[in-house]
């Protein structure tokens, strides 16, 4: 298992590494990129190493042929004995670089990259060290002794790396059982005003998790400076070696340079968090005060002090976010700014019926249209309200079933509310009958109540009422209005039900059809009521008689 992250990471390194050799190790500014787009840049390379770059042309000769001459008499000059010794000579059109007193090519004054304030003489003395680099490497890679001595070092640094492996495996098992020996022993007297701070569980499993982190890296970086050293011992590849190194340290210091600049703007804005969140913490208790009752505002009431609670702080964090955003690292690159326009896009071209769902929830909730717990009908739904928030609406129904509507949808369609102006707890309860015009008003509404009394759930204060409604063209319609706890939908529909059962039973047992007769014909005798029958049983007549 070692082996294989091992190699693991070598893969990563040669796949990452590699390529690094056709590119600086620290990124040019954007503006010396703009500015050398304009000027193409023609690299001499010889044995895989960049000699000079060759910009200008020199006696009507253009930069890209210049190079390829250059390669060619390169190539000729080591093909012939001798020393192979590079020297300079200066010239009147420039640096003149020589193998054993022979021309090679000409670095002149259009060659020098001024952006980066380089001159002539330092630019022809790299150009002079790195031909002779190459030269060496390539003389280096025909020797057996140099051939031999590289691979001896490679298997060396091999071994090396393997035994550095084994021992960073050993040291973190042993390192975890006794940290994870220690976490269970000790976990429990990390306290602080009698509250345990850390289970000794989760204790246990970050130290493992750091332990993995800690020897991973360790893994990684063994691979890494293995691959560097193993690359640079070889002539041919000396340069991807060299390449390798010193991207990982200049990228350890440029990190660490970066997190050195950024630690004062992170100051400032987690200073701005913190009281940000002192701030939120003190709106919490107030609103909690109002919620509870023990605070009475004039503006704020306590049924909607909760989701007051909740808008004031996103307003607050929102505002805190602003003030802190120009403190952020990298809030001032042009991927960060990109990135913020992206998700204003997103956000923009999404949130359209978002916002109007969070406008609706806040018109039904400030509106005060139905509050958790009250029982309502909306359009064909009829159930106990459980939940109203920002975007959605619950409702259980006398069912068993839940329901989520979406404000919207509520908004626009009508609200009846049976539990809002009521007396005490409990909710509206209603139902309609239609009976003949020949049944006596009086004996209706006293059956109607009757049933009502008759019903648990019902409450005698306020007492039931009936009301006729519509005088139809065959028959009177009536509607007994009631009050009934508990508030919970089922009990409701339970309570409904058993009202129809009783409002049968009563008008059975005085004989009353509960039928909405038709006109067809006139009747043979005429469909009244006489007075000696207007308070038939049960109703009662003014006097008590």
């Amino acid at each position: 298992m070692i082996l294989l992250r091992f190699l693991s990471s070598l893969l990563l390194l040669l796949v990452v590494g590699l390529p690094l050799q056709a590119q600086p190790v620290v990124p040019a500014p954007a503006a010396h990129q703009a500015a050398t787009q304009m000027v193409a840049e023609n690299p001499v390379r010889f044995f895989n190493r960049d000699i000079a770059v060759l910009r200008g042309t020199l006696y009507g000769v253009s930069a890209p042929d210049r190079v390829r001459r250059a390669q060619v008499r390169i190539s000729e000059l080591l093909s012939q004995p001798g020393a192979h010794k590079v020297t300079q000579k200066v010239e009147s059109v420039g640096v003149m670089l020589q193998i054993d007193g022979a021309t090679a090519f000409f670095i002149t004054p259009d060659d020098v990259d001024k952006l980066e304030s380089d001159t002539l003489d330092a630019t022809a003395q790299r150009a002079a060290v790195a031909l002779q680099q190459s030269i060496d490497a390539s003389r280096e890679s025909r020797s057996l002794d140099g051939i031999l001595w590289a691979v001896g070092r490679a298997a060396l640094a091999t071994l090396v790396a393997g035994a550095l492996v084994w021992l960073l495996s050993r040291a973190r098992q042993t390192l975890r059982q006794r940290l994870v020996t220690v976490m269970q022993t000790h976990a429990d007297r990390l306290q602080l005003g009698g509250m345990q701070l850390l289970h000794p569980a989760r204790a246990v499993g970050v130290t493992q998790a750091t332990l993995t982190g800690l020897y991973r890296l360790l893994l990684f970086i063994a691979a890494y400076e293995w691959l560097s050293f193993v690359l640079a011992s070889f002539a041919y590849t000396r340069r991807w070696g060299e390449l390798l190194n010193g991207f990982l340290w200049n990228l350890v210091a440029g990190m660490g340079t970066a997190v050195a600049g950024a630690l004062p703007d992170l100051f400032t804005a987690a200073v701005i968090f913190y009281i940000t969140r002192l701030v939120t913490h003190a709106l919490d208790r107030q609103f909690n005060r109002v919620s509870a009752g023990r605070v009475q505002l004039t503006w704020l009431d306590a049924e909607v002090a909760e989701p007051t609670r909740r808008i004031v702080k996103i307003i607050v964090w929102l505002f805190a976010l602003a003030m802190a955003y120009p403190y952020l690292p990298g809030s001032h690159t042009q991927a960060f700014q990109g990135l913020s326009v992206l998700l204003g896009l997103m956000i923009s071209l999404g949130a359209s019926n978002l916002v109007g769902q969070a406008a609706s929830g806040l018109i039904l909730t400030y509106g005060r249209v139905y509050r958790p717990g009250e029982y309502v009908r909306l359009g064909e739904l009829e159930g106990t309200i459980t939940e109203l928030g920002m975007f959605f609406t619950r409702m259980r129904t006398g069912m068993g079933e839940e329901l989520t509507l979406s404000n919207s949808s509520v908004l626009g369609g009508t609200t009846k509310n049976y539990s809002r102006n009521v007396k005490g707890r409990g909710y509206a309860l209603d139902t309609q009958v239609t009976i003949g015009y020949d049944t006596p008003w009086r004996q209706v509404h006293a059956m109607l109540i009757e049933a009502a009394r008759r019903t648990p759930g019902v409450l005698p204060d306020p007492a039931p009422q009936v009301f006729q409604i519509a005088l139809s063209d065959w028959y009177p319609e009536y509607r007994l209005v009631c009050q009934a706890v508990p508030s919970e939908p089922r009990p409701r529909a339970m309570v409904l039900s058993s009202l129809h059962a009783n409002i049968q039973d009563v008008f059975n047992e005085h004989g009353v059809q509960i039928m909405s007769p038709q006109y067809i014909s006139d009747p043979a005798e005429p469909k009244v009521v006489p007075p000696d029958q207007w308070y038939a049983a049960p109703a009662v007549k003014p006097d008590g008689s």
